[in-house]
């Protein structure tokens, strides 16, 4: 339980830090506005000509009497809106986070360098257009996870009670676990820590994580809530990034990493 209230004092610490420095939160609300007019102007073209493209794609209907032709067609096209509905918000954060890696590199800079005691903070090293290579690929490689585990929770939610109780709490801690680690990766890449690092150490501290992504990931759910989230959420997600590496003791790695080297990943 004090891990939990730990992961959500980062979340808290981190909306401070953006909250101080109102240059870089301005420039932080950038990528997530873009991404959503983006999300907004694809669902707005869905729902203007979804109807058209059900019409196209169903042929075989034509001939079928009324209703059930009406009936048919226009269930497929609430599904269609529905999946991408889904899609959207599933995919904002990663999409937000490749647009806008450029300016939240700079604001996780700027949060280590007001946390180290030299003022510095690491760089990778990389250029621009490895970095969002990276950063793209590792994206696809959590969001087929995610997908995975959203069929699995899925499918379990059909089973009585607890599939209208129990799932959906573990689908957002879940939720929070590839959330933080989206939001980590900004920190953790540019200390040269991979994708399957990054999950072993986030694994090796669930509880943390959870206490940090499980709320993003409620107000996740509304995309306009997440834009302005967004900085102090990466800002957050470096402090904990900084902590889980005891970079400010100095002493080394926390007691508890794990070993990556052919042990699972969880999720």
């Amino acid at each position: 339980m004090r891990d939990l209230g730990a992961g959500f004092t980062y979340l808290l610490k981190g909306h401070h830090w953006a909250a101080r420095h109102g240059k870089q939160y301005g420039f932080g609300l950038l990528p997530g506005l873009i991404t959503l007019v983006l999300y907004l102007a694809a669902l707005t073209a869905l729902a203007l000509w979804g109807e058209d493209f059900v019409t196209w794609a169903t042929p075989f209907a034509d001939d079928w009497s009324s209703p059930w032709l009406g009936l048919f067609r226009g269930f497929l096209t609430a599904v269609l809106f529905a999946l991408a509905l889904l899609l959207s918000v599933l995919t904002f954060t990663a999409m937000t986070l490749l647009i806008g890696q450029p300016f939240y590199e700079n604001l996780s800079e700027k949060v280590d360098r007001d946390l180290s005691p030299d003022g510095t903070a690491p760089e990778s090293g990389l250029p621009l257009w490895r970095e969002l290579w990276i950063s793209a690929r590792d994206s696809l490689r959590i969001l087929v996870r995610a997908a995975v585990w959203g069929v699995l929770l899925f499918g379990l939610g059909f089973l009585p009670f607890v599939g209208q109780t129990a799932i959906p709490v573990i689908g957002f801690f879940v939720t929070g676990f590839f959330l933080t680690e989206e939001l980590a990766a900004v920190a953790l890449q540019r200390r040269g820590v991979d994708l399957r690092a990054r999950l072993a150490l986030l694994r090796s501290r669930k509880t943390l994580v959870w206490g940090f992504g499980t709320p993003l990931a409620v107000a996740f759910l509304v995309p306009f809530v997440a834009v302005f989230l967004m900085p102090g959420a990466v800002a957050g997600a470096t402090m904990m990034a900084r902590d889980l590496l005891d970079e400010d003791t100095g002493a080394g790695p926390p007691e508890n990493e794990p070993d990556t080297e052919g042990k699972r990943l969880w999720p």
